[in-house]
């Protein structure tokens, strides 16, 4: 699990691929300081496994999977990779629940200056992950934490504040640019439960709960 608190931005160093798998080297220097073998790393919010490592980078497994979900597929040499370690229990829980697994990509629409913020329009690639996205709640955008400012039906906006931007791959990305989307996990597990039932179970009442439903399912 992972906070959506960027560490540091390393940057890739080799890239290899056969077909849609990858092994990817990435220089690094923070989150080296205790890793091991088979820790996770997230890059650019994905949850990726540590299989080899050195005094300078990470070697990290793209199984085809993540290939394809995700932008990491677009990665070149030399290109800039937000990192975060996994959470340890010890540490403060600065951003919100993120997992590493990224629900869709999206496309920058919009890149605009508001004061000491830049503001950006996303357009998710999968329309349906909206419905996870609610103002001012929480969306990680390339592993990093942000708060939902504005949700319509076809995206959603982020205010970026001066340090944010600096210390993650935000300040280089442009309108064009793709981005991992990870929504919410609350929302998903809640949605889940709504629309599951067991045989002989009372379905969840359209739009609305009520306390038979909550109590037959436990909360009460």
């Amino acid at each position: 699990m992972f906070t959506g608190i960027i560490e540091e931005i390393g940057a890739m160093r080799r890239i290899s691929r056969q077909g849609q798998a990858m092994v990817l080297s990435i220089g690094a220097k923070r989150i080296l300081e205790d890793v091991h073998l088979g820790d996770s790393i997230a890059v650019n919010g994905v949850c990726l496994t540590v299989i080899a490592f050195d005094s300078d980078s990470i070697t990290v497994d793209v199984m085809p999977e993540t290939f394809r979900r995700t932008n990491l597929r677009k990665l070149a040499v030399g290109e800039p990779v937000n990192l975060e370690r996994a959470m340890s229990a010890q540490g403060r829980f600065g951003g919100h629940i993120v997992q590493g697994h990224v629900d869709t990509t999206g496309t920058i629409r919009s890149r605009i200056p508001e004061e000491n913020a830049v503001v950006y329009t996303v357009e998710p690639a999968d329309p349906a992950a909206l419905k996870y996205v609610i103002p001012h709640g929480s969306i990680t955008i390339d592993g990093i934490s942000l708060t939902v400012v504005q949700v319509t039906d076809s995206s959603l906006t982020v205010s970026i504040i001066p340090h944010t931007l600096a210390q993650t791959v935000l300040k280089w990305k442009q309108p064009g640019d793709e981005v991992n989307l990870e929504c919410d996990v609350l929302g998903k597990y809640i949605e889940k439960l709504l629309l599951s039932r067991q045989p002989g179970e009372s379905a969840a009442p359209t739009g609305r709960l009520t306390a038979s439903f909550l109590a037959e399912h436990g909360f009460m």
